[in-house]
């Protein structure tokens, strides 16, 4: 009886009092006590509720029951497939619906949609690998932002290789945590990409100029990623794997590693190219004059004239003053004895080396300077302790010479040598003019 008046009530009412009816009658059907006849009957009208030609009705119901466990499947289903702003609220939340189902959706779907499944609390990784191959931009993101979710190696990939070029998909994926390092190298290249096609669309560079530099700045990350990788040895491993897949991994990259004091990538490298284990790889390393590892070294195919090149960069890892913990960046020292011994050999083969080190070397020199400028500067910027005045009181005027020699002080023109500049003082005014 009250489901047919019910009725009745709803062919003369507004969206908005149908809207607010048909909320009234989804809480009524999950929370009240109905008997069998009432509740079937409730169904039957909220079923029919699902032509109501204004949105405003569909969406009172997915509201309604987008949270519950215990709301009608095939509502909730067909509530999925309407207008976006209806299908969002129960693709964003509701627990009624299946994996197949959630796939399914954001296959027809647009950006909303699947940006309201990418959101969702709990992702399975079927659905977020199928959204990482069909979502649009704004899904992607939306799913890379989503710290609930846990992406596999491969969808993430898919995403780069779909939308790298996009600055918001490289920044939200670079936002997550415990990046694989073979990832990091895959957002280094979109960006470095994206870069360079930046600088010639408005000729800022040169096409070849732009190259060079993205390949260098890209080995740069490189060896960056491999020095602060978590994955200890499957780390380099897989990274070395991957760049030599994608045509990345180079002399000159294995080269800046070294001079970087890093022997990680190095070892990675030579046991992936020379189909040797890497315990076999780090022996052969410590006695890098053998001919046991100039044969590893040809083996994995690397250029013979680069060969002593390589001798002098792992002998400086062994160097007392040298060595340390790995690190991201070119030492000057270590290329600068590279650069000393390649000189010597006077080899027209060694040319376009002694072009790279040079480079190198110029890197290393403003990379040193940055970190002497950033070291230097707190202390030029703070006062000494003993010349800091109270806010607002004016500095005393400084004694820019000061008599160094008790038996001058009664001279009245004494002679300059007897005098000496006070650093500090001068500091002080400067710092105050």
């Amino acid at each position: 009886m009250i489901v047919r008046r019910f009725l009745q009530w709803a062919q003369s009412a507004s969206p908005s009092q149908r809207a607010e009816g048909v909320s009234a009658l989804a809480r009524a059907w999950l929370y009240a006590e109905l008997d069998a006849a009432t509740r079937e009957d409730a169904g039957q009208v909220l079923t029919q509720f699902l032509d109501d030609p204004s949105p405003l009705v569909r969406r009172a119901m997915a509201e309604s029951f987008a949270h519950s466990a215990e709301a009608p499947h095939h509502i909730v289903l067909a509530l999925a497939d309407d207008q976006s702003d209806v299908s969002s609220i129960v693709l964003a939340r509701s627990p009624v619906l299946s994996d197949s189902e959630l796939i399914d959706c954001a296959a027809i779907g647009d950006a909303i949609a699947q940006s309201a499944i990418a959101l969702r609390p709990s992702l399975s990784v079927a659905v977020a690998a199928a959204l990482a191959e069909v979502g649009a931009r704004e899904a992607l993101i939306s799913l890379a932002v989503n710290p609930c979710v846990e992406l596999p190696a491969f969808s993430m990939h898919r995403m780069v290789e779909r939308f790298g070029s996009d600055a918001e998909m490289r920044e939200a994926l670079l936002a997550r945590r415990n990046l694989p390092a073979t990832l990091r190298a895959d957002l280094v290249a979109a960006t470095a990409r994206a870069l360079t096609a930046f600088v010639t669309d408005r000729d800022w560079l040169s096409p070849e100029r732009a190259q060079r530099l993205m390949r260098e700045t890209r080995d740069q990350a490189h060896v960056i990623i491999a020095a602060t990788s978590r994955e200890t040895e499957i780390g380099p491993m897989r990274l070395v794997a991957h760049l030599r897949a994608s045509g990345q991994l180079t002399a000159s990259l294995l080269l800046r590693a070294l001079l970087s004091g890093n022997a990680a990538l190095f070892e990675a490298a030579l046991a992936d190219l020379a189909g040797v284990s890497l315990p076999r790889v780090k022996g052969l390393m410590r006695d890098w004059r053998s001919v046991g590892f100039a044969a590893l070294y040809r083996k994995a195919g690397l250029a013979e004239a680069l060969l002593p090149a390589f001798r002098v960069a792992i002998g400086t890892l062994d160097t007392p003053e040298l060595s340390g913990e790995p690190g991201a960046h070119l030492s000057r020292q270590r290329v600068e004895r590279v650069l000393t011994a390649c000189s010597a050999m006077q080899s027209v083969e060694l040319d376009r080396l002694l072009s790279v080190l040079r480079r190198f070397e110029a890197e290393a020199a403003r990379e040193e300077a940055r970190g002497f400028t950033a070291a230097m500067q707190p202390q030029e910027m703070e006062l000494p302790a003993q010349r800091r005045q109270p806010i607002g009181m004016p500095l005393e005027p400084p004694l820019l010479l000061t008599d160094c020699d008790a038996d001058t002080a009664a001279r009245q023109r004494p002679p300059a040598s007897a005098y000496r500049i006070d650093m500090e003082a001068l500091e002080a005014e400067l710092i105050a003019a």
